[in-house]
């Protein structure tokens, strides 16, 4: 009798426990973007929010939070209540937040439990119509002899562009080639067209429109793979140089605490939205990669592991925020 009563009182007690779980979400659901409305980031952002609203009782509403780069938003959702609630949306740039930003009201790690890994983003490296190179061996050679006389733009210090064209000239044997920042791709670009820069590394979809335009060369893609989009641009190791893959990516974010039930529950819903044709068809469009199966934990070592790899590469370059 006595164990009939122990096991009894075992078989409640979980579900006991699921009913003392707070429902989630029982109020709209807070998506911070730590970017500009409209950019590159915010309109995925958006997509998903939108998708994601369907899936639950609640909306999730998306809240520009823009300043310090990326900092103002990112501590918002930081000091967030842990309850899922208050969500972050970023990207690479939350992984070399610790080494630009040494001050920090909060860590980018510890403060944080990374969620759903939503997809990649590829860059391309265009190189203006009059540089005598045509393929990447060609370039790697042309910088490697003349260290110093040539020069590359950025849509920013710290940016995924900067960090990427560091990362293939450290590569491809510390090539010399002189960075020159701008506020934004659509800034510099015109330097590259009109000869000013040698060469200048944007994500795919902004580097597509100038290859095809045939107002730049595209010698190569910093994929592991070609794109479909652009089948005939080979990736950075076809072109002689290994180990330089790269991309900007989309992440959500829970502030660190909360619930692991909940921080399931957001992954799943974010997943599903992923999975939808009509979702990837978009995302194609804007040249993503989508990922659809990530859990907290392959997260988590995503970030990891480009946290590592950017750290490294910002140390070595001596990236430093003004």
């Amino acid at each position: 009798m006595h164990r009939r009563r122990l096991l009894a009182a075992a078989a409640i007690l979980p579900a006991a426990s699921v009913r003392a779980q707070p429902a989630w979400p029982n109020q709209p659901i807070r998506l911070i973007v730590p970017f500009a409305a409209g950019g590159p980031t915010d309109i995925p952002a958006r997509l998903f929010a939108e998708e994601v609203s369907k899936l639950l009782p609640q909306r999730v509403v998306v809240e520009n939070r823009t300043g310090a780069g990326v900092v103002v938003g990112t501590e918002a959702v930081a000091t967030a209540p842990k309850d899922g609630h208050t969500l972050l949306y970023s990207t690479i740039a939350h992984s070399v937040l610790r080494p630009l930003f040494p001050r920090l009201a909060f860590d980018p790690v510890a403060d944080f439990q990374p969620v759903a890994l939503l997809g990649v983003i590829p860059m391309i490296l265009l190189v203006n119509n009059d540089l005598p190179a045509k393929t990447m061996q060609e370039a790697v050679a042309l910088f490697r002899n003349k260290p110093g006389e040539y020069d590359y733009g950025s849509s920013g210090v710290g940016g995924a562009v900067h960090l990427a064209t560091e990362l293939l000239l450290k590569r491809a044997g510390d090539l010399k080639v002189n960075h020159i920042p701008y506020r934004g791709s659509a800034a510099g670009m015109p330097d590259l067209l009109s000869g000013r820069l040698a060469m200048f590394m944007d994500v795919a979809a902004g580097g597509l429109t100038f290859a095809k335009r045939g107002d730049a060369r595209a010698i190569g893609i910093s994929s592991a793979e070609r794109l479909p989009q652009a089948p005939d641009i080979p990736t950075f190791a076809e072109g002689g140089v290994a180990n330089a893959e790269s991309y900007t990516w989309h992440m959500v974010f829970a502030p660190a605490g909360t619930p692991a039930p909940v921080v399931e529950q957001i992954n799943a819903a974010f997943n599903k939205a992923a999975a939808q044709a009509s979702v990837q068809q978009r995302l194609t469009d804007l040249t993503m990669l989508v990922r659809h199966d990530s859990t907290p934990e392959t997260s988590k070592r995503w970030l990891t592991d480009e946290i590592t790899k950017w750290e490294a590469i910002i140390r070595d370059a001596g990236i430093k925020v003004e």
